[in-house]
């Protein structure tokens, strides 16, 4: 009998170890990873500059505390503050975390506590975050939520608006939901909100848990829509599997957390730092980015142009390396077929098969995912 807790839905196979975009469980099988640690292991496993980072900090300094001045926080938060508009870090260990810090800080800056947020949205699992998610399915058997948050439909403007009112400290969405479909927010949509918070003094928040750190093609995908976010949150592609989350705000905003505010004892660690620093090093460099936005382009026009002919399939969605396939049926089957062919891929709900492939996937990698995954739907057309 296993000495864990049984909230995860394990998989019947263990990954030993990893390179790239490939890993191999403990039986010696190996697998093309098209999940990438669900969208962490953004430059592939054992990627050499961030395991050359951490290496040689580990042998340096692990710990002290945040008491203490910090030049590698310092380094850290200008490569990711770089490439937005905004101008202030706070370090954190994971993507909830960084949503509850950004929870905090809207409510503390406004003297507000009303904040928006969009049905089937997905911001975490501690209280705050889970009590901001759209999916009831995450609340359930937990007892009363924390007060104050109202889910409108997701791209639907006209019920942003019918909620915004003058007790409204933000609103706080995804640009691409992942847990809740791989949803991307249509321009005008987008380009409201940016306009609607103008309007109306209201703090925008966005959360790029899974988006940010070059998913999309971009450093963070607002980029993507001229959106000028007041809070933005990072986490799983920032240390590339080492725990570090980030809540990033303009200097204003950030005023509202003065000394004991808010905090985090492991949060801007010598060891995430470093990790963090080597992977934005290689993401975002501008040749990189480019290569994601037409990796991520050829991923779904060769995916719409293979299973258009699939009553299976209903549409390949996404933005960059961020792609869904919109499935008539359950995806449990598809997905246990393809890690039966070697091919490791993800859920994002019941009906969406999700493909988060690092973002270092070569062009023959990503052809050799489509074919396997065409074949396995087909294989699945054929039988239903």
């Amino acid at each position: 009998m296993s000495a864990l807790f049984s909230n995860y839905g394990r998989w019947n196979l263990e990954i030993e170890k990893g390179s790239g975009c490939q890993v191999t469980d403990t039986q010696g099988k190996k697998y093309l990873d098209f999940t990438s640690g669900i969208g962490v292991c953004s430059l592939g496993h054992v990627h050499p500059a961030v395991t050359e980072a951490v290496t040689e900090q580990l042998n340096k300094l692990w710990h002290t505390s945040n008491l203490f001045q910090s030049s590698l926080q310092e380094q850290t938060a200008e490569l990711l503050t770089a490439p937005t508009h905004l101008s202030k870090v706070l370090f954190c260990n994971s993507g909830a975390e960084a949503n509850e810090g950004a929870i905090k800080l809207a409510r503390k800056y406004t003297g507000k506590t009303k904040i928006i947020t969009c049905l089937q949205s997905f911001h975490g699992r501690t209280y705050g975050s889970m009590s901001a998610t759209g999916q009831e399915k995450i609340k359930a058997g937990f007892g009363p939520m924390v007060e104050g948050f109202e889910h409108v439909p997701f791209n639907d403007s006209n019920a942003l608006d019918q909620a915004a009112d003058a007790d409204t400290a933000a609103i706080m969405i995804e640009v691409v939901q992942g847990e809740g479909g791989i949803n991307p927010g249509s321009v005008n949509y987008l380009k409201y909100i940016g306009e609607l918070c103008n309007k109306k003094g209201i703090l925008l928040i966005i959360d790029e848990v899974q988006t940010g750190i070059g998913r999309t093609g971009k450093p963070f995908a607002f980029s993507h829509f001229g959106l000028e976010p007041d809070i933005v949150t990072a986490a799983k592609g920032l240390g590339n599997g080492f725990p570090v989350g980030a809540v990033i705000a303009t200097e204003e905003v950030s005023s509202a957390f003065g000394p004991g505010s808010h905090g985090t004892t492991f949060g801007g660690n010598p060891l995430a730092m470093a990790a963090a620093s080597a992977v934005m090093k290689e993401v975002f460099e501008p040749s990189f980015l480019e290569e994601v936005q037409k990796k991520g382009e050829y991923l779904k026009e060769e995916l719409q142009n293979r299973l258009s002919t699939y009553e299976e399939v209903h549409e390949v969605k996404g933005l960059g390396l961020m792609v869904g396939i919109q499935c008539k049926g359950k995806v449990t089957d598809l997905i246990t077929e393809l890690q039966q062919n070697g091919i490791l891929v993800l859920s994002a709900g019941e009906h969406v098969l999700r493909l988060l492939p690092p973002l270092t996937v070569s062009y023959e990698e990503l052809r050799m995912g489509i074919e396997e995954i065409s074949k396995a739907i087909k294989k699945q057309t054929v039988t239903a």
